[in-house]
């Protein structure tokens, strides 16, 4: 199983907001998550917040080597400033907002 099969959501959100056009949505994270919230159905963010959340859960003793195994190519937290947690904490933050 690849890591965008079983987290979905979460890969399309990654590299539809986030990948290499992210600024079509915003500058910062604030704003492409807002963007995101403004784009999408309910159900789909409580989704999303689930697989980060799973992601987490699944990688907890590894979380920086999984997360950079499965959407390195994609999205590197740090370069926003980021860790893998504070970056997943931040995005799962403003989804619930």
């Amino acid at each position: 199983m690849k890591y965008n099969d079983r987290y979905l959501v979460l890969s399309n959100f990654l590299e539809g907001y986030l990948g290499e056009e992210f600024e079509l949505w915003g500058n910062t994270i604030e704003e492409i998550v807002a963007a995101y919230k403004r784009e999408s159905q309910p159900l789909e963010r409580l989704i999303l917040v689930g697989q980060i959340d799973q992601f987490c859960r699944d990688h907890a003793a590894n979380l920086d080597t999984a997360f950079k195994a499965a959407y390195g190519l994609t999205f590197n937290p740090v370069r926003w400033g980021h860790t893998t947690a504070s970056f997943l904490e931040e995005v799962m933050r403003l989804l619930s907002e």
